[in-house]
């Protein structure tokens, strides 16, 4: 695989609308409704990795090496992306969330597998799903809410393609030390087609960061099964 290198580029292509990255003790300062910048789209500033003292996650600009379809490789000089190239550990934010929408697209090479944490706690599943017959659709696959449910069509486009989540979710309730109702996906679509609705996580769905359900937590990208890569991350706080 080709050498990648970690990049400072310039922030490509975000609305104005956005506001700035939240730091780790902002979770009050969240406004409802306002979409705020999760990759500032030049270093991992406001990121973590999950157990791995050195991240192998960089940035550049992503593609699929066209010699070896099941690799990535990151490009200097270009992009804006969040990449990991190989096996990297979990990334997640510092900054925790409650009730809203995460807006994602991401990138990966043929036959990959990788995934979306809701809270670290809950997985949408991202794999190489491209073709497969809508009756043979599980939760494994892309879109699917892992280990507890399928992706209702299957929207995935050819590796190698950006693809986009767009994820309306609610936490898991609490009265006190009590959970009395789920983590619920209100609404989820991949390349805009509808995939969830309505649809309850009783608990992590493995793999997860810490195991524990709470009324908060970050967003966290599955590192250490296969090449991947992200961009335009926001998050908008419900009203």
């Amino acid at each position: 695989m080709p050498r990648t290198s970690l990049l400072l580029l310039p922030l490509l292509g975000l609305s104005a609308l956005l506001i700035p990255l939240p730091t780790a003790d902002a979770e009050d300062k969240l406004e409802p409704g306002k979409p705020v910048v999760l990759f500032n789209g030049k270093d991992l500033t406001g990121w973590k990795v999950k157990g791995s003292p050195k991240s192998k996650w960089v940035i550049g600009k992503a593609a699929v090496d066209e010699k070896n379809m099941s690799k990535l490789t990151a490009t200097e000089g270009a992009g804006g992306e969040m990449i990991n190239p190989d096996h990297a550990g979990d990334i997640y934010t510092e900054q925790k969330f409650g009730d809203g929408t995460f807006e994602v697209e991401f990138m990966y090479p043929k036959g990959s597998n990788s995934g979306v944490y809701l809270m670290g706690e809950y997985e949408i599943q991202i794999l190489d799903s491209f073709g497969k017959d809508k009756e043979k659709l599980a939760p494994g696959d892309l879109g699917g809410l892992y280990n507890t449910k399928a992706p209702s069509v299957n929207a995935a486009k050819k590796a190698g393609e950006w693809q986009k989540f767009v994820i309306d979710y609610q936490t898991p309730r609490f009265e006190g030390d009590k959970k009395v109702s789920n983590m619920k996906l209100i609404k989820v679509t991949l390349n805009d087609q509808l995939i969830h609705e309505n649809v309850e996580a009783k608990g992590p769905t493995g793999g997860q960061l810490t195991g524990k359900e709470a009324a908060t937590g970050p967003l966290m990208f599955q590192g250490d099964h296969g090449p991947v890569a992200f961009r335009n991350i926001k998050f908008t706080p419900k009203k």
